[in-house]
């Protein structure tokens, strides 16, 4: 482990490789598992704020999903998420003519119409960050439907870290992805 600040590092996104196949997976992702994607407190009022943009970007389930659990739900162990369609996939998922799933949030932001990208839990995968009691432990966390994306990353010689630059430096800052890169450095020397 490695800390930072109050964060506890898994050496394992240094240690593992790991880059997104979306034409192999088709965004499984999104679909699987029996929860919706972690929110963090403030992006909460962000859903709240741009749904009514991002809502032309849905699927009818999608919307009917939204609007009968609300914009966020709390799991069982009051964290907030977004909400499933049916217990499936996430609301806020769309689907392409090939099956795959896309974010309708990203889509709104790619359009232009919201400067909200979507939930940083999603741009962080496959890192997933635990709130402990003082510090946050962030973690790479290993599923088999990501198979495809650990053999391209392999490929790429894509460490999970260098992967989720953009997103580890959203949740924690330049500054803390600095140290994370000189701790990385002295690692491998």
């Amino acid at each position: 482990m490695i800390q930072i600040g109050k964060t506890l590092i898994s050496e394992a996104i240094i240690n593992n490789e790991f880059a997104c196949n979306l034409s192999a997976c088709k965004g499984e992702c999104c679909v699987a598992g029996d929860s919706g994607a972690p929110l963090d407190p403030e992006e909460l009022t962000i859903l709240e704020t741009i749904y009514p943009k991002v809502k032309p970007f849905l699927r009818p389930e999608g919307i009917a999903a939204i609007e009968a659990q609300g914009t966020h739900i709390m799991s069982d162990f009051e964290e907030p998420e977004t909400p499933l369609v049916e217990g499936k996939e996430c609301a806020y998922v769309n689907f392409t003519e090939n099956g795959t799933a896309l974010c309708g949030i990203e889509t709104a932001y790619r359009a232009g119409e919201i400067d909200f990208k979507k939930p940083v839990s999603c741009e962080l995968y496959p890192i997933r960050v635990q709130k402990l009691t003082e510090l946050h432990a962030v973690n790479y966390d290993r599923w088999d439907i990501c198979s495809d994306a650990c053999t391209l990353g392999k490929s790429l010689e894509m460490p999970v870290y260098k992967f989720t630059k953009n997103a580890l430096i959203r949740k924690f800052g330049e500054e803390w992805y600095a140290e994370l890169e000189q701790a990385v450095e002295e690692i491998n020397t």
